[in-house]
């Protein structure tokens, strides 16, 4: 996978950031993969838990350092990034994959059963581009600071960071695997997320072991506009738009409209 230089080695010996233009409260490296120690750190992240204004404070330091925020949760039963069984060995370039192509093939490949009721649905295409309403970052320093307060999938919020070229890499750059039982290469999936960051202006806010969120700057505004992009939901992620027997794509649709915050969870 094509990367940037990595800055976080320099903090081994800088743990306040300061050569980088941080100011960073106490935190650790993290190189942990399912294949052993990684060649250098994947990322950095605080000990102390997340709290409100973190991600505004650090986030545009941090990116001019080449560091991309992140909130990761250390209260699952998974515990945190160190024991998620990353594999940045077998992760590939989020650049060569078309989005339409992976949507259009997990479309097809989780539609056996019919999303329609009948089976056999074609595939309908990418939804156009909402209009933007907010500043995709500010959304995002927004949407972090509710994420804070914690969740039920997001119990124990850290801030951190990671080596990335934009937001939608940052699973790709770690090799996060919480996809892996729907799709073995997330690089795949983060092309879809280069796509929704070019359409809908989302940004990564949060990971869990297999839960991901992300804020978003460009929600759909009304039902067709919302419906169109369900279809891509179910292709990326369809454990959370059909969860059980009750669930419908036409009310999972109706919650997108206006939403700052698309969460998904794989089994």
């Amino acid at each position: 996978m094509a990367t940037l230089p990595n800055p976080l080695p320099k903090l081994a010996s800088d743990p306040s950031g300061r050569s980088l233009g941080l100011q960073l409260p106490p935190g650790r490296l993290l190189d942990t993969t399912i294949d052993g120690p990684w060649h250098e750190p994947l990322l950095w992240r605080a000990d102390v838990p997340a709290g409100p204004g973190g991600w505004a404070a650090l986030g545009a330091p941090a990116g001019r350092a080449g560091l991309l925020p992140v909130l990761v949760d250390l209260g699952s039963g998974q515990g945190g990034p160190e024991d998620w069984e990353l594999a940045p060995d077998q992760t590939s370039y989020p650049g060569d994959h078309d989005a339409e192509d992976v949507l259009a093939e997990l479309w097809e490949a989780y539609d056996a059963g019919g999303v329609d009721g009948e089976g056999g649905a074609e595939w309908p295409g990418l939804a156009d581009a909402p209009k933007l309403v907010a500043d995709p970052d500010t959304r995002a320093a927004e949407v972090a600071d509710t994420l804070t307060e914690g969740l039920p999938w997001l119990r124990r919020p850290h801030l951190a960071l990671v080596p990335a070229r934009r937001s939608a890499d940052i699973p790709a750059a770690l090799g996060w695997s919480g996809p892996v039982d729907h799709e073995e290469d997330v690089a795949r999936l983060c092309a879809v997320l280069r796509s929704w960051e070019d359409r809908f202006g989302i940004r990564v806010v949060a990971l869990g072991h297999d839960h991901l969120a992300v804020s978003v700057a460009a929600p759909p505004a009304g039902p067709a506009e919302a419906e169109a992009l369900t279809a891509e939901h179910y292709a990326f992620c369809p454990y959370t738009v059909l969860p059980d027997d009750g669930a419908t794509l036409e009310s999972y649709a109706r919650g997108l409209i206006g939403e700052r915050l698309w969460h998904f969870w794989w089994d």
